[in-house]
């Protein structure tokens, strides 16, 4: 169960709170009149496929020989 803030300490420690909610997934916040707030890590989805690029040294032309010949042995098979 996530820990619980009185809106006073939640304001006092927003740091700390924040990094709760980021550790325990959420931290709740509790105003006087009884309202309980949650306040969450928002989490992007990042594709798979988004990787950072590896400099081969390669020019368009040989990338494009190197498809070339794979396309050639496939369809020699």
């Amino acid at each position: 169960m996530s820990t619980v803030y009185t809106y006073s300490e939640a304001r006092q420690n927003l740091a700390s709170l924040l990094e709760r909610a980021a550790r325990d997934g959420e931290a709740r916040i509790k105003r006087k009149d009884g309202q309980i707030f949650v306040v969450r890590l928002e989490t992007t989805a990042v594709s798979p496929l988004a990787v950072e690029g590896v400099d081969l040294g390669l020019t368009q032309a040989e990338i494009v020989e190197f498809v070339q010949a794979g396309r050639r042995v496939w369809d020699e098979a």
